[in-house]
């Protein structure tokens, strides 16, 4: 990582180059993350937890997915400290490579047996931690590099770029495993098949590297070179003098996340599993366990490779609603269009069981839905967070607010999910409840928090 360079890039990024560079970044760090979500139910129960009953086994595996979001804080001050002191691009490039490698080397874990039947969890545990460092300064930087760059009325149109790279990322990974297991045997998909997805991404670090080398720094980080105003240590400055901000982004962002992985992963654990005993019965005697009634909790009983084509039909919606979402928070301005938007996700959380209960078709319904309000809260977020921050700190302190939220709504939300579905006996009323109080907690923070829409980023410094 280095400071500005005086050589041969050029003195100014292009639109193109920074809404691609912002974009496919992202891309690639989302594919990685949802490839593991998306193994972390199909596949790591009975791979890494063979011993462990079917509701301990999909527990287990959720409480390892939730390890990343707890690993997001500290990458995102370790990559917020570079990202604040020596610069976007350097920071961008490592991210992705931490990423990259993570997601490439658990493509070659061996299921936990014999020798391995406790260092194959345990690795894929060092593996996902990783994968959350990583995440925890891509986004941040991502968003820097996309609204730092962009014309002041347009900042949060360009902001959704990066934004898009999460149902881009989704949608090509769960494709991956839709072709996957439809097109070979049960066998051949847990031996070898489901580690496709983790080598591919390889080839995709390779053009996400590419891209991003080509950019030089904004004008924003420059100015704050120029002005001798890059601080010691980003966090402990972001912490003293602005932790307001720190607190009010957390929040404001934790109905997104409460949302999304309710939407990807607890829909996807709730929609395949089997819905009445019988089917539970055949499925636990193919996975060679005994089948426990007692642990039985009734889901929609709709096939793996059927629902995560539903899946991705919802996520298109999201990625449609997330560039729709950049025009519409330029016009109305970032607060009061997010208030509309988590009022509307209050309402979806209270009519929850209408859509999570009945069927294939309102659950089709209710992911056109969920997904819909996702790209319209989740787009704005990458140019409401960074303009809460002035330059010389704020990689830092977007970082560190969007990454605690993390904690708070992603890490136990699917977990938490699993949970109240399992203690409902099947019901998900209390899913959605869970979902209306997030709501509720976003909505608090953005009535006590200031619109951003007319802030001078460039000229912001502290």
């Amino acid at each position: 990582m280095s400071q500005v360079s005086n050589s041969s890039p050029p003195k100014e990024n292009t639109r193109g180059r920074v809404l691609f560079a912002s974009m496919i970044g992202t891309t690639v760090e989302f594919f990685d993350f949802y490839a593991y979500a998306t193994a972390s139910v199909l596949v790591f129960p009975v791979l890494f937890f063979p011993n462990a009953s079917t509701i301990n086994a999909i527990l287990s595996s959720f409480a390892i997915f939730g390890v990343a979001f707890l690993a997001r804080p500290l990458g995102s001050i370790v990559f917020g400290h570079y990202g604040d002191k020596l610069g976007r691009k350097g920071t961008l490039v490592a991210s992705l490579l931490t990423m990259g490698i993570a997601t490439f080397l658990i493509g070659f874990l061996p299921p936990a047996s014999g020798s391995w039947v406790i260092l194959a969890p345990t690795a894929l545990v060092l593996l996902r931690f990783a994968q959350g460092l990583a995440l925890g300064g891509e986004w941040s930087g991502a968003a820097l590099l996309a609204t730092e760059n962009a014309p002041k009325n347009r900042r949060a149109v360009y902001g959704t770029f990066p934004q898009l790279g999460a149902p881009v990322g989704f949608i090509l990974a769960n494709l991956m495993f839709v072709v996957l297991q439809t097109q070979l045997t049960d066998e051949a998909f847990m031996d070898w098949g489901w580690r496709v997805p983790f080598w591919f991404s390889l080839v995709m670090v390779i053009i996400g590297l590419w891209v991003r080398l080509t950019l030089v720094e904004s004008n924003s980080f420059q100015k704050v070179i120029a002005q001798k105003k890059v601080v010691k240590s980003p966090i402990k400055v972001t912490m003293q003098k602005h932790w307001r901000p720190v607190v009010a982004g957390t929040f404001i962002m934790f109905a997104t996340y409460v949302l999304f992985y309710l939407m990807t992963s607890f829909t996807l654990t709730y929609g395949t599993a089997p819905a009445t005993e019988e089917q539970a019965r055949a499925a636990a005697e193919a996975a060679g366990k005994t089948f426990d009634p007692a642990g039985f909790v009734p889901g929609l009983g709709i096939d793996r490779p059927e629902f995560l084509t539903m899946l991705i039909i919802g996520v298109v919606f999201f990625g449609i609603f997330t560039v729709v979402s950049g025009p519409l928070a330029e016009k109305y301005g970032r607060r009061k269009f997010l208030i509309y938007v988590s009022i509307a996700i209050l309402i979806f959380g209270l009519a929850w069981t209408l859509f999570f209960g009945p069927g294939k078709g309102a659950a089709m319904a209710g992911l056109i839905v969920g997904f819909t309000l996702m790209g319209l809260t989740f787009g704005p977020m990458a140019a409401y967070l960074p303009e809460l921050f002035p330059s010389n700190v704020r990689y830092t302190g977007s970082a560190v607010a969007y990454n605690l939220s993390s904690v708070l709504g992603a890490a136990p939300a699917s977990f938490v999910a699993i949970a109240l579905w399992n203690a409902g006996a099947g019901s998900t009323l209390g899913v959605g409840i869970y979902l209306a109080a997030g709501a509720v907690a976003t909505l608090i923070a953005l009535f006590l928090t200031r619109d951003t829409s007319d802030i001078d980023m460039e000229n912001f410094v502290e």
